[in-house]
């Protein structure tokens, strides 16, 4: 049976979904994660040190000796420096370290795109302890904060003035010296980007590299406005709306970008502004769409978008790369207020809003909730198909508006998770 190491962090939601797959192939998994997941409980484990790559990829090639790996996939972006470095010390197919470096540090991104002629913002990295007193003068505005490593819009604030730009650079500041923070950014959690405000509607590209060429698999809309001071994404939406043409130049632009940087192999998910000034790649991440997102993807007849990573990695031709003829999308379920989450009302309703297909709640009753800029999780997410992307969209906000959410706020009493669990379910 093929083998195939499968690089799972503990934050992840997409690990049920990878092994499903990987059942439905006949794909022997072999979980590399930082500790046990109950999830995972059906697959064999591999301890790995996160937080040491070198160290990381000796476990793995221990691992490795007695019985071959057909490919290292990494399930988000946590594991993707790993995965890119273990590949290429097993000979297998893999995107250089180089720049898969590049994804997870937005510097390196900016100077590669840059480099290679791209539209980019004006950028400068700024250390958490310069005098941004002194600096304000010199940055233009607006503009937009954001730590170097992280995902997900955590952290990234829109100033416009002055008096917001320091703000925004006292509350970034404030996050990356939190301790789950500095675990994950380690050597980048000391310094901040601060980029000009790129104005105009966002899509996002989901896409297969193979030798350098991007097989487009989607183009997500995003319907709700992205203009700040936060940038929380909820709705993504396919097919497209754009006009054919623009949608052609937006599969090019994804396609320059991840050439630019040095990406040449597997899944990418590719954050893109149009403007009238042309097409602005924001972000490039070496995996495919985060959360339980890729739900909103079918294949052929019927493949998941994972089932196609792992054929991708494992060199099996997939049946087909085409999405299903429905129009899809899907709703990251914001989060209303900080607090103490203690029920969820009106799941049935929302699940049974014609075109809907799931209602998942994701956090539990009695865990704290912290909305962006500052936090890392959605609520849940919606997904819901259609006849056309304006169907599956209304039928997402529809399914939305159902849903009410009990928060208590931060100070007051916590409520026993026990008696409201049932609630959320």
């Amino acid at each position: 049976m093929t083998r195939v190491l499968l690089l799972v962090p503990n934050s992840t939601y997409r690990a049920a979904d990878f092994m499903a797959a990987a059942e439905r192939l006949g794909i022997e998994i072999v979980v590399g994660t930082e500790q046990d997941i109950d999830v995972l409980a059906t697959g064999r484990s591999v301890a790995l040190p996160y937080d040491d790559l070198d160290s990381a990829v000796g476990h793995i090639e221990g691992a490795a000796s007695a019985q071959p790996f057909a490919a290292v996939v990494a399930v988000d972006d946590v594991g993707v420096q790993l995965a890119a470095r273990a590949a290429r010390r097993l000979g297998l197919p893999h995107n250089s370290p180089s720049a898969v470096d590049a994804t997870r540090d937005k510097s390196l991104l900016r100077e590669r795109l840059v480099e290679a002629g791209i539209p980019s913002p004006d950028f400068r990295v700024v250390p958490l302890d310069a005098d941004l007193d002194l600096l304000a003068a010199e940055i233009p505005l607006p503009c937009v904060v954001k730590p170097l490593a992280l995902s997900g819009s955590r952290g990234v604030i829109r100033a416009d003035d002055r008096e917001q730009l320091l703000d925004a650079f006292a509350r970034v500041r404030a996050l990356l010296e939190t301790a789950d923070v500095v675990a994950e950014c380690g050597a980048l959690a000391d310094r901040v980007l601060i980029e000009s405000y790129i104005p105009g509607i966002e899509v996002s590209v989901e896409g297969l590299l193979a030798d350098g060429r991007l097989q487009t698999l989607a183009i997500f809309d995003k319907p709700d406005p992205l203009e700040g001071p936060y940038f929380e994404e909820t709705i993504y939406v396919t097919p497209s709306r754009l006009p054919a043409d623009q949608q052609r130049a937006v599969r090019s632009a994804a396609e320059r970008a991840a050439r630019a940087l040095g990406l040449s192999d597997g899944p990418v998910h590719i954050e893109l502004r149009i403007n009238a000034d042309g097409i602005w790649p924001i972000d490039v991440a070496a995996r495919s769409i985060g959360g339980l997102c890729a739900r909103a993807l079918t294949f052929g007849t019927g493949s998941s978008l994972e089932e196609l990573i792992l054929r991708h990695a494992i060199g099996e031709p997939p049946p087909s790369l085409d999405r299903e003829g429905a129009a899809s999308a899907v709703m990251m379920i914001p989060i209303p207020a900080a607090g103490v989450l203690r029920t969820v009302h009106g799941l049935s309703e929302a699940r049974s809003i014609p075109g809907v297909t799931e209602v998942t709640i994701t956090m539990h009753a009695g865990q704290r909730v912290v909305p962006l800029p500052e936090g890392s999780e959605y609520l849940g997410f919606i997904v819901a198909r259609g006849e056309t992307a304006a169907d599956a969209e209304s039928a997402l906000r529809r399914a939305h508006a159902a849903l009410r959410f009990d928060i208590t706020p931060p100070g007051e009493a916590s409520p026993d998770p026990s008696a409201t669990a049932a609630a959320l379910r």
